[in-house]
């Protein structure tokens, strides 16, 4: 930790010259500056960087295209000769595909073909290597079987897997014919997969037949039974075993035999803007929105995140916490793309101990763990010591996401894991596959803030007015194209739900739905999705400054404030609290609760009322239910408010439903 201007967060990391000048973001910056004659100073400097990223968007991505040996040398006028959003054009003519730049490194020479492209971890297994040259046999294999079974460019090969090589092979294999790759999670039930798969009808169903969380197992095997009945475009099951080894459903491909014949793969090569994924909305109030991303935007973005914002190179064992409905999920295993090894875990992020994912990197030697918000913060309120518990000596990179990572949760990693280990908060969403702010080693860490907008993400904060603001919260804008923005959603004839959903009220611009203030030293603090704002007397307030203040209770272990709006044009503004096992909500811990938020937040953040709770609900990415529970106070019908598919405690929903119902609308 080094000394800090005093009212200002503390800085917990700093680089030094030497340490700059070392990483993949400065040889990238002497690359361009040599190319293009520019001078970003020595070491060079991020801010200057940024600034030329999104002030020159097309010579940034030809460049990225240039360094990384993604694209051949394209010239600038043909990398975005349409800008305008929705809808711009990237790099028209040029075809690529991600399935073999993501199999490259193990073929170039980059990283030897014997060495571990993934690494397994689950709960009731040793950890399991399987070398780049495996894998990459596995996925000749695999698209093979896809082309043998008729899938062609632009089918639908939906996955129901956990997070094992499997989805990582089935994935690239679905990429490598040019087939679009979709998949859920095995705890997500019947309904939840149908109101995704059903929109896209898939060809083919990968699908596991069970899976272990927390010391459990779980029995899929009738959900997949359903499913294959509740989706008549299935032509062909591909059934992957997990916990029934000696079983195969009725008239499915068994996974061994799909990639039996190990075999170089064959690479369609596709346009830039060709689909690559469908991923999913959180579809808390309604049917998810499926979001497609093509194979150039995501392979140039990733490239660009991962190695220039995360250094992650050949010799990195890279891991995120993540289950295949996570757009982690999809990011992490993209980090192939950069020569890494990947560490795929099968299992509840805190089993057996909420040090788990430590043990993981102790065990895997992992350079980069990254993780939930949520997790470090139970490690730190749970008082776990990481760093002198086990072997972290290889670990160099921290990154959180998932929702805003509080202060406290900073100085505890600094304090307890490592001292000089980077932490990077990121803040983005699935609508991009990637962070809009983010990390660089080019700055300092200071606790609580995110270090800045990151590289060709022309980002800033709105007023209502349109106005760009600093100090003070406005809505996250970007206004300019980036390559990953989603090509279009599914079934949306038209893009009507496309712009409804990013570019009101701006048109042109695209909102991303999050308050954001963009501090004067430029740091970013984000506090929460726009529409949960709370606003009491006309001031807008995040609510994670609440959140951040009660986290740091040890008594409460999850809670959530809610603004809802009275038909009376009153306002309450309660905070709903899950308390540890055997503690009471006293009037003294009441309290306590309400003191800590007036004195870490402000008086006006102060909720009306406390209120204990059984649980919260969130989504399945981790974030609370803010706005669906918000609706059912203000008198929504429960099955318009919010679909419980889309929840990860379905049991937690009927509290708030019963209370919303006995409390009624004011």
């Amino acid at each position: 930790m080094t000394g800090n201007t005093p009212g200002e967060p503390a800085v917990l990391w700093r680089p030094t010259p030497e340490s700059m000048r070392a990483t993949r973001l400065a040889e990238f910056a002497r690359w361009v500056a040599q190319r293009r004659g520019l001078d970003f100073g020595d070491p060079p400097d991020y801010d200057a960087i940024w600034r030329w990223s999104v002030e020159h968007l097309d010579q940034f991505w030809a460049d990225v295209a240039g360094w990384t040996g993604v694209l051949p040398d394209v010239p600038d006028d043909q990398v975005i000769p349409h800008r305008e959003m929705p809808g711009a054009v990237w790099f028209p003519g040029v075809t690529l595909n991600y399935a073999e730049q993501a199999l490259r490194a193990g073929d170039d020479g980059t990283v030897p073909a014997d060495s571990p492209a993934l690494i397994a971890v689950a709960e009731d297994r040793e950890p399991v290597e399987l070398t780049w040259a495996t894998l990459r046999g596995r996925v000749g294999a695999f698209a093979a079987t896809l082309r043998r079974l008729g899938v062609q460019r632009g089918d639908r090969v939906a996955g129901y897997l956990p997070n094992v090589p499997e989805a990582v092979v089935a994935f690239l294999g679905t990429a490598a014919v040019g087939a679009v790759w979709s998949s859920c999670a095995p705890d997500f039930g019947t309904r939840a997969v149908l109101d995704r798969f059903a929109q896209i009808e898939p060809t083919v169903l990968v699908a596991v037949d069970g899976y272990r969380f927390n010391g459990k197992e779980y029995d899929r095997r009738d959900v997949v039974t359903e499913l294959r009945s509740a989706l008549p475009g299935v032509r062909t099951t591909i059934a992957v075993p997990r916990l029934f080894p000696d079983e195969v459903p009725m008239s499915a491909v068994p996974w061994a035999e799909a990639v039996a014949e190990e075999r170089e793969p064959e690479f369609e090569q596709v346009p830039f803007d060709h689909p690559l994924w469908i991923v999913y909305s959180s579809g808390t109030t309604g049917l998810p929105k499926g979001i497609v991303h093509g194979h150039g935007g995501i392979t140039l973005e990733q490239r660009k995140q991962l190695s220039l914002h995360g250094d992650v190179g050949p010799g990195d064992r890279f891991y995120w916490y993540a289950s295949t409905a996570w757009i982690m999920w999809n990011i992490a295993t993209s980090a192939l793309l950069c020569g890494a090894t990947v560490v795929v875990h099968d299992g509840a992020p805190a089993h057996p101990s909420v040090d788990a994912q430590f043990a993981i990197a102790a065990q895997t030697g992992l350079t980069y763990l990254g993780t939930s918000a949520g997790y470090l913060t139970a490690c730190e309120k749970a008082g776990i010591r990481p760093g002198e518990t086990h072997d972290l000596s290889a670990l160099r990179f921290i990154g959180s996401t998932g929702s805003p990572l509080p202060a406290a949760a900073f100085h505890w990693v600094y304090d307890a894991v490592r001292p000089d280990v980077f932490l990077g908060s990121l803040s983005g969403g699935t609508d991009v596959a990637t962070g809009f702010v983010g990390s660089t080693l080019h700055l300092p860490v200071t606790a609580g803030e995110l270090q800045r907008p990151m590289l060709g993400v022309a980002a800033a904060a709105w007023d209502e007015q349109g106005e760009p603001v600093v100090g003070e919260l406005g809505e996250l804008v970007i206004t300019e194209p980036m390559p990953s923005m989603p090509l279009y959603f599914w079934n949306d004839p038209g893009g009507a739900r496309y712009r409804e959903s990013y570019f009101e009220p701006w048109p042109g611009v695209w909102r991303h739905g999050d308050w954001m203030e963009i501090t004067e030293r430029g740091t970013c603090l984000i506090t929460g999705r726009s529409d949960s704002t709370l606003n009491r007397g006309g001031v807008r307030m995040g609510t994670a400054d609440i959140y951040a203040a009660v986290e740091a209770i040890p008594e409460v272990v999850d809670c959530v404030v809610l603004g809802v709006e009275q038909r009376d044009g009153g306002y309450w503004m309660p905070l709903f609290v899950k308390l540890a096992p055997g503690t009471e909500l006293t009037d003294e811990l009441v309290a306590r609760i309400k003191g800590e938020i007036r004195a870490h937040a402000s008086p006006r953040h102060v909720p009306d009322e406390v209120i204990a709770t059984p649980g919260v609900p969130h989504t399945r990415t981790g974030k609370r239910l803010e706005v669906p529970l918000k609706r059912l106070f203000q008198g929504v019908d429960p099955e318009k408010a919010l679909n419980v598919g889309a929840v990860d405690d379905p049991a937690a929903v009927e509290h708030y439903v019963r209370l919303a119902q006995e409390r009624g609308p004011r």
